[in-house]
């Protein structure tokens, strides 16, 4: 295990409520009678992207007016504006990371392991949360950052994880990645690499079959997990742990290529992490 790769939204920190309310307050100020629930976002969470998902949801609304010339511009501008909600919201009152996050990545840094990112949200999204926590060089804490700017097609699709390892100078199998939803896990197993899933409240419902590890959060000894996870004599999740869990998966891939030599593992990854 060589580096460490993060989703963003949802996964180093609760972000989506963020969204939802930029996506609400972009509605209002162009008048739209749209008004986004929580329950009608996490159904809509399910498309991929911002101007995807405004997209989607205006076909279902006005099919027709959807489908006018001018339909992916005015979404565009649209999207535009949730963008300028939510970055301005995340700088005025940040969003916490998730439990063990901070903890795992100076950990990783102390060890002189990689860490990268692996997002399909805009730079803009990505620069407003991470300024807060890591301050305005926190570039410099990645080895290699895929997101929308770098890599349009969005997951599940997983265009944005072979950028990363190609960044990386990287093998598959020598990674690991942390995700908190159904198309981040599809996307990291399609690019062949062991994930580790924390889901939000908004995906925990979403299916994480082949994921390495579902857990609620990666813990810290301030806010623990609930007891000990796999085995392990702690409640949370170290670099020690991730490379042993890690390991294990490798060893597994291993034996069912051995046993089954003409498999393409890179086709059904998850077939070697389950």
């Amino acid at each position: 295990m060589q580096a460490l790769i993060f989703d963003v939204d949802g996964t180093l920190a609760d972000t989506e409520t963020a969204h939802l309310h930029a996506f609400n307050a972009a509605f209002a100020e162009a008048k739209l009678d749209w008004f986004w629930d929580e329950a009608l976002y996490t159904r809509l969470l399910k498309v991929a992207g911002g101007k995807e998902r405004l997209l989607h949801y205006w076909r279902t609304v006005d099919t027709e007016e959807a489908a006018g010339a001018q339909a992916t511009q005015a979404a565009e501008a649209l999207h535009a504006r949730k963008t300028f909600h939510y970055t301005e919201r995340v700088r005025r009152g940040g969003l916490p990371l998730r439990p063990g996050i901070a903890r795992l990545m100076n950990e990783a840094a102390a060890a002189g392991m990689r860490i990268a990112i692996a997002t399909t949200t805009t730079p803009a999204n990505l620069d407003a949360l991470l300024q807060v926590h890591f301050g305005a060089a926190w570039r410099t804490r990645f080895a290699a950052i895929g997101d929308a700017g770098t890599t349009p097609t969005k997951k599940p699709a997983p265009d944005v994880y072979h950028h990363v390892l190609e960044q990386l100078g990287l093998e598959a199998a020598a990674c690991l990645a942390f995700e908190d939803s159904g198309n981040g896990l599809l996307a990291a197993r399609a690019a062949g690499i062991a994930a580790i899933v924390t889901p939000s409240t908004y995906t925990s419902e979403d299916c994480f079959d082949g994921a390495l590890a579902v857990l609620p959060h990666l813990g810290d000894p301030q806010t623990p997990l609930a007891g000990p996870v796999r085995g392990e004599h702690h409640c949370w999740v170290d670099l020690a742990t991730l490379r042993r869990w890690h390991g294990d998966a490798v060893r597994h891939a291993e034996r069912a290529a051995r046993v089954q030599p003409n498999t393409d593992h890179r086709a059904n990854p998850g077939a070697s992490w389950q």
